[in-house]
């Protein structure tokens, strides 16, 4: 993983009020979201960043660092 459990969990926290104020931000520029709307957007904005989390560093499931050094 690229982020602890911990931080993966707060950045998902961090990331519900953000979208709850992204649809009043949005409203000032005429643009309207529903609940259910803004419920899909925070769902992806999540999913995105867990896919991240999870995903090997450098695309092959072995860490950046290799402790048995270079060859």
């Amino acid at each position: 993983m690229r982020i602890s459990k911990a931080g993966l969990l707060v950045v998902t926290a961090i990331v519900i009020p953000i979208v709850v104020e992204l649809r009043t931000a949005l409203s000032w520029f005429g643009i309207e979201l529903s609940v259910l709307e803004g419920v899909v957007l925070g769902l992806a904005i999540v999913l995105a960043i867990v896919v991240w989390a999870v995903w090997p560093s450098d695309g092959d499931g072995t860490a950046e660092t290799d402790p048995a050094g270079p060859e």
